[in-house]
């Protein structure tokens, strides 16, 4: 497996005016981001609206990609859901051998408790496959506890990274405190990138650093050498930007700024809406400072 560290970008899919995936775009996204210097890619995650695509449409995309990024950069493929038995066959009967490994959000909706999560990633660990934990309590309704992802580490060798995206800083800190050697913590909050990352996390798994990869890969390597002053400069630059892209939900914030920059069109399938009028002027303004 190719080391996974610094910044991973969780890929928007864009679409055209009839909400028809917009090839064109995804190719001008991939390539702004190898120039920029993201380290490896996110397919297929919640920011590419992967619930409204159709299958054959995420097979299209996912091909698309790897043509594009032709081995350029690692990949990461986005399979997960809240059937736990589905989730394992999937993984199972799908060709892998372009990933560098699985990420998988705890269950939705279903609300397990902390044993129905162990559980469901014991499942998952029997395929063999590496796995990347997926914790994003906003979108599923449960938090996997510092205990339960130190007790699946410690259990599972290829559940080898987590992906935490829990409200609550202190929940980082605890896992990067208490963690085995080799079990990677990647940010998946923008905003605490940075100081996750000086506390010894991996790097983040990304939404805004696919618009400003440049500046945010910097700011993650610059952590890593110790370079605080440096970093926060950075960190501040874009704060208020990465607060603006998910004051709408994600990904419209984010299709938005990609708008601004001609990369992409603002369009995103329903139940998701584009960004409001208000918002888009706070972002063209934000973006004028950066």
């Amino acid at each position: 497996m190719q080391q996974l560290k610094g910044v991973g970008v969780a890929l928007i899919t864009p679409f055209k005016e009839d909400f028809s995936v917009d090839y064109d775009a995804l190719t001008a996204l991939i390539e702004h981001n190898i120039s920029g210097g993201t380290q490896f890619f996110i397919v297929m995650g919640t920011t590419a609206e992967a619930a409204t695509l159709t299958t054959e449409e995420r097979n299209k995309v996912i091909q698309h990609i790897l043509q594009v990024n032709n081995g350029r950069l690692p990949l990461v493929l986005g399979i997960g859901g809240n059937d736990t038995l589905a989730v394992k066959n999937q993984i199972e009967n799908t060709d892998l051998s372009h990933f560098e490994a699985i990420l998988s959000v705890s269950p939705y909706y279903n609300k397990p408790n902390q044993e129905g999560i162990y559980q469901h990633y014991k499942m998952l660990a029997q395929t063999g496959k590496n796995i990347i934990l997926y914790n994003v309590p906003s979108r599923t309704g449960q938090n996997v506890s510092a205990e339960t992802t130190l007790r699946i580490a410690n259990d599972f060798p290829n559940i080898f990274a987590i992906k935490e995206a829990s409200p609550n800083i202190t929940q980082y800190f605890d896992i990067l405190r208490k963690k085995k050697d080799g079990f990677q913590l990647f940010s998946g909050d923008d905003e605490y990138t940075l100081p996750v990352t000086l506390a010894g996390g991996d790097g983040v798994i990304s939404v805004i650093a696919q618009a400003y990869p440049k500046a945010f890969s910097t700011m993650v390597n610059l952590a890593f050498e110790g370079k605080v002053k440096e970093a926060y400069q950075i960190h501040n630059q874009l704060v208020e930007i990465t607060r603006l892209i998910f004051a709408e939900g994600n990904p419209c914030g984010i299709k938005q700024v990609l708008a601004e920059m001609g990369i992409t069109k603002n369009i995103v399938r329903l139940p998701l809406v584009s960004a409001s009028e208000g918002l888009k002027e706070k972002i063209k303004e934000e973006m004028k400072k950066i």
